[in-house]
């Protein structure tokens, strides 16, 4: 954790506490923070553990929840569906990528009047994106087809080592 990131503690009763603060604070607070750009960590008070990616979680679970959510259940059953497939990482990754440059994208539109040369550049990117993210799929089945291969090969190598020379099974 660097000096310039706020500690967020989180104890066992669920409460969370701000040690720039010295004070409780809620789900909502920490909403505000993210809102606000401040750099945060949340922590178990015990353990110790990084329990900031599940909070994010529990916040975007609440604005789900309420609301107009972003994600359709059918887009969750897809994300669902890719956890522990080899384009789970190429997912993470595109989906990274494509909200970086959504961000960007929105604060260009924020101060510029000539917002439709944007959208299109914005459009545009997307056939890149695509193209980088099915390159990065194929590279990565490539190695596991590569890799399953070598470890088929040292077993059948290591099986067939056990047994003496001439013999015929």
């Amino acid at each position: 954790m660097t000096e310039s990131q706020r500690l967020i503690k989180k104890y066992p009763n669920r409460r969370l506490y701000d040690t720039r603060t010295s004070a409780y604070i809620t789900l909502a607070d920490i909403k505000e923070l993210v809102l606000q750009h401040e750099n945060f960590q949340v922590v178990d008070a015990k353990t110790g553990d990084d329990l900031t990616r599940a909070i994010l979680l529990q916040i975007i679970l609440e604005e789900e929840s309420g609301g107009v959510p972003i994600f359709s259940s059918e887009v969750l059953s897809h994300m669902i569906r890719l956890y522990g497939n080899a384009m789970q990482s190429v997912l993470g990754q595109y989906l990274e990528t494509n909200m970086t440059a959504f961000v960007d994208f929105q604060k260009k539109m924020q101060g510029n009047s000539n917002s439709s040369d944007l959208w299109s550049q914005f459009l545009t990117f997307q056939g890149p994106a695509m193209q980088s993210l099915m390159s990065a799929y194929m590279d990565q089945s490539q190695k596991m087809v590569q890799n399953m291969q070598t470890q088929i090969q040292s077993q059948a190598r290591n099986m067939f080592q056990t047994f003496p020379p001439g013999h015929k099974p």
